[in-house]
């Protein structure tokens, strides 16, 4: 029996860096609302192969949802003229040298993410997986049309350790002092 395939969802290469890692306690999103677990997911322009994976679930999430981006308008805007999740670094993040030549994807999720390594163990320890590690991340794409903004958003699943990265912090490790 073969797998079925979810045109929306996404499992992302192994050269992602995750930064601002939220995994471990939702936390209330900026301007208040509903606590999310969350993680910005930053991929290499050079991982041509993630890139095109999302362009395609965008464009898939975009296509089913035609009545909930449409709503109670007559026509269905057009995909570039919504809010899409992924962003290009160089232009959205240039003070940030963490998302030079790199594109990102914001993703949320309401339910703890699976995290685990690369053996499929999952991982406890809340430093088990930090900003700046690199990691595959499974994340699905879907419309939203609230309060008079529209467009495709990216919910994350799960998150798999992949190898240690560069911290994204100004801390330093106490091995290192």
């Amino acid at each position: 029996m073969s797998k079925a395939t979810n045109p929306t969802k996404v499992i992302t290469g192994k050269q992602t860096v995750m930064s601002y890692l939220n995994v471990n306690e939702p936390k209330v999103p900026l301007g208040g609302g509903t606590p999310k677990y969350s993680v910005s997911l930053v991929i290499p322009k050079s991982d041509t192969v993630t890139v095109e994976k999302i362009r395609a679930a965008i464009k898939a999430a975009y296509d089913e949802g035609q009545g909930k981006l449409r709503g109670t308008g007559k026509s269905v805007p057009a995909l570039e003229d919504l809010k899409l999740p992924l962003r290009d670094g160089d232009i959205d993040r240039e003070d940030d040298d963490a998302y030079q030549d790199a594109f990102f994807v914001n993703a949320t999720s309401l339910e703890k993410p699976g995290v685990v390594d690369r053996k499929r163990i999952p991982i406890t320890d809340p430093l088990g997986v930090y900003s700046g590690c690199y990691v595959r991340a499974s994340i699905n794409f879907y419309p939203f049309n609230v309060n008079g903004n529209k467009g495709v958003a990216a919910g994350l699943s799960n998150v798999q350790f992949w190898c240690d990265g560069e911290p994204l912090t100004s801390r330093v490790r106490a091995e290192d002092e």
